[in-house]
């Protein structure tokens, strides 16, 4: 029986949490993958995995043997793409994760150009605004819109963006416009709900940093529904140039006070690790620092 065969059988089992979505992934039998695994536990002579009728789990040699499988597998798997470079042609499965508003806005219109210059590469693009795991979930590439804190990722910068404090020129003709931050507080807010400093929000002014207190009449999850909010005269929001960056250039939104500034952040691509950067991510961060660099300040 082929050893890697079984290898791989196994470990498409515990990733995908059963012998049929393993079988899918795979694209063998049921029966085919559950021989392999068999198998495989008769030569060892241990068993790897513990079977219900509702769900998997790894024994304590499985999961070292996982461990060590999953590591030889990613190993070949690098070595096979780096000879195939080699050729100007990467290939594989690619798994992709980035912010909801700036994967459709902006990543979304490069992937065509992306996959015309390699015809290889399979693209498997999730949308998530939430902090994914990307060795958990087994993503090879995240986009982050942060600043970075320390981190077991290594990142590349791709551009920058600048968080505005903005609202149309309606609401501003309706309402006393502000003139320090701290007039905030006596505002109607829309306020993005994963802002890591909640109802509080900072600035830097000509004389130093400025906190203010506000009250949120809308609190959302979505940068997309602070910007509508915004545009349909409700309030004030502070959010990103990538997000509202034409609507300032077109006058449907009008910063304000711009002389207090909000956070800079950096728009990263982060990756597990350094020393085993297959060829397909190393091409795909070479053509995102190609397209984006550079892009910060027309936002």
């Amino acid at each position: 029986m082929d050893r890697f065969l079984e290898m791989q059988a196994f470990n498409a089992v515990v990733d995908a949490g059963s012998f049929v979505k393993a079988a899918e992934v795979l694209e063998m039998s049921k029966a085919s993958v559950s021989r392999y695994v068999f198998d495989m536990e008769m030569r060892l002579g241990v068993r790897l995995l513990h079977r219900t009728t509702r769900r998997l789990s790894l024994t304590e040699e499985g999961r070292v043997f996982y461990a060590r499988s999953k590591e030889l597998l990613e190993e070949l798997e690098q070595a096979e793409a780096e000879i195939t470079s080699r050729s100007g042609a990467v290939g594989g499965l690619l798994r992709i994760n980035a912010p909801f508003t700036f994967g459709i806005l902006h990543l979304a219109p490069l992937w065509g150009i992306f996959k015309a210059g390699n015809p290889k590469v399979t693209l498997d693009i999730t949308l998530a605004d939430r902090v994914v795991d990307l060795v958990d979930e087994g993503y090879d590439l995240a986009i982050r819109i942060a600043r970075l804190e320390n981190s077991t990722l290594v990142s590349k910068l791709l551009t920058t963006t600048r968080m505005v404090l903005c609202a149309s020129p309606e609401y501003v003709k309706a309402h006393t416009a502000p003139k320090h931050p701290a007039d905030l507080a006596g505002h109607s807010v829309i306020a993005y709900s994963y802002w890591s400093t909640k109802d509080e929000w900072h600035f830097d002014g000509p004389k130093g940093a400025v906190s203010v207190k506000t009250n949120p009449i809308i609190y959302t999850n979505s940068g997309d529904t602070c910007r509508a909010a915004a545009l349909a005269h409700q309030g004030i929001i502070l959010q990103p140039t990538f997000l509202v960056g034409q609507d300032l250039l077109n006058g449907t939104l009008v910063e304000l006070i711009p002389e207090f500034h909000s956070q800079e952040m950096g728009i990263y691509a982060v990756y597990p690790t350094r020393k085993h950067l297959s060829a397909k991510v190393r091409v795909l961060i070479d053509f995102l620092v190609s397209h984006l660099s550079g892009r910060g300040p027309a936002w």
